[in-house]
């Protein structure tokens, strides 16, 4: 164990056209090996480790502004860049409109 409490960074899109309206449904960005879903079973890979989940690890004990790689992957995500969304486990928005 290497904390007492679990905190994560999570990345959220949504279709809404105000995504202030309390009405607006967020949809996750999956990655491979991030701790996530509880109900999922923890991602084993060995002596390696997926690099973007291990970095999102470590960004949730700081602020965005000391892991401005955030912003960039999300910049990318909401272009849907191809490249990007490759390295996630599933995109809510795959065959439809970006987020």
């Amino acid at each position: 164990s290497i904390t007492k409490e679990r905190t994560e960074v999570i990345l959220q899109g949504t279709s809404s056209l105000d995504p202030n309206d309390p009405s607006a449904v967020w949809e996750e960005f999956d990655f491979k090996c991030k701790p996530g879903d509880l109900r999922r079973r923890p991602c084993f890979i060995s002596p390696y480790h997926y690099r973007l989940d291990w970095l999102m690890w470590f960004a949730a004990f700081q602020t965005y502004e000391q892991n401005e790689w955030i912003i960039h992957l999300a910049g990318k995500l909401l272009a849907q860049e191809e490249g990007t969304l490759s390295l996630l486990a599933t995109n809510p928005f795959a065959g439809r409109a970006p987020p």
